[in-house]
């Protein structure tokens, strides 16, 4: 049996499609299972696919991997997306079996359609009702990630890129990430003046702070670190350092993006601040807290507020650090 799975383009996605993988290999246990996508090669060494097909967005490098995996001969084709290209490249696979949602004319390149479910649930369930129609019952809605051993090469570099930013070892006090980015847009991100709040209030009280986001969050980053001491990693690591990262921290604070899903299924604990979004549709599952502050417009799924940003800007400071510090007690 030879099972393809498109994986959604984005991270966090990506990460909620942990679940669907898994029941995929519990299903054919000896079948070869490859998984296509942008993020796919950040489940190496999961155990969930045999085959892991990094999937370029440049439609050169699209055209390349539609090939590679024409060339796997898969059995069964399930696409997790809901875009026309991603049920063009299953057809163009050769796959007798192709599972996905119904989208406009993109059912006539599918030969199992599934009605896209009305209400939707969490994503992590919706990709679940692909699986189940593909004859693979459900074993966990919970993504699960080990994070890279403490001896590994990435791990080595996470911590020396740490101790460089005079990050103190975790021994002396726990470390607390906040991502700074996101994809989406603006909406989804903790004000700047919160940030900064935060890690004074952080720094106060024998906890260490740490920025994290990608290069073009560098700008934020300067206006954080200039009002308030506070070490960064923004722009100096990668994606394929960033579960060493995350496994190397105590807690993340983020908001509803792709990091704060990774940290979640490697174990890391996370608060997930909510705004523009739903968390019934994409709250990090595992070991995660959500914050939110009701407003009437919210959630609006605006990737830019065109108002004062209500949602976010009246989650202060004390009650993510009071909610994160709950987060890292023991269970009892």
């Amino acid at each position: 049996m030879k099972i393809c799975v498109r994986l959604p383009n984005w991270l966090g996605d990506t990460v909620m499609a942990v679940p669907a993988l898994a029941a995929l290999r519990a299903a054919w246990p000896d079948g070869e299972l490859l998984a296509a996508g942008p993020w796919a090669p950040l489940l190496a060494g999961q155990g969930l696919a045999g085959v892991l097909l990094a999937y370029p967005r440049a439609w050169g490098g699209r055209l390349r991997a539609a090939d590679s995996v024409a060339r796997f001969r898969p059995d069964l084709a399930v696409v997790l997306p809901n875009s026309f290209e991603s049920a063009l490249a299953a057809w163009y696979s050769g796959a007798p079996r192709r599972v996905g949602f119904e989208r406009g004319a993109r059912a006539e390149l599918l030969t199992e359609v599934v009605p896209v479910p009305d209400p939707r649930p969490h994503q992590i369930d919706e990709y679940l009702l692909l699986t189940e129609r593909a004859g693979a019952p459900t074993i966990t809605r919970e993504p699960r990630l080990n994070p890279p051993a403490a001896d590994t090469a990435e791990r080595v570099e996470a911590s020396r890129l740490l101790a460089a930013c005079g990050v103190a070892p975790r021994t002396a006090a726990p470390r607390i990430g906040i991502q700074l980015g996101a994809a989406y847009g603006p909406a989804k991100l903790w004000p700047v003046e919160r940030v900064a709040e935060f890690c004074r209030l952080a720094a106060d009280k024998g906890v260490t702070p740490v920025l994290l986001g990608a290069p073009e969050d560098a700008a934020t980053a300067a206006q954080i670190t200039g009002a308030v001491p506070v070490a960064s990693l923004v722009g100096r690591d990668r994606p394929a350092l960033l579960p060493a990262v995350l496994a190397e921290l105590d807690a993340l604070v983020a908001g509803d993006t792709g990091v704060a899903h990774l940290a979640a299924a490697l174990g890391t604990p996370v608060i997930t601040l909510f705004g523009p979004t739903d968390p019934r549709l994409s709250a990090p599952r595992g070991r995660a807290a959500v914050l939110t502050h009701p407003v009437p417009c919210a959630p609006c799924f605006y990737r830019a507020c065109p108002i004062e940003h209500p949602c976010l800007r009246r989650i202060t400071a004390s009650e993510v650090y009071d909610r994160t510090l709950a987060l890292l007690e023991p269970a009892a």
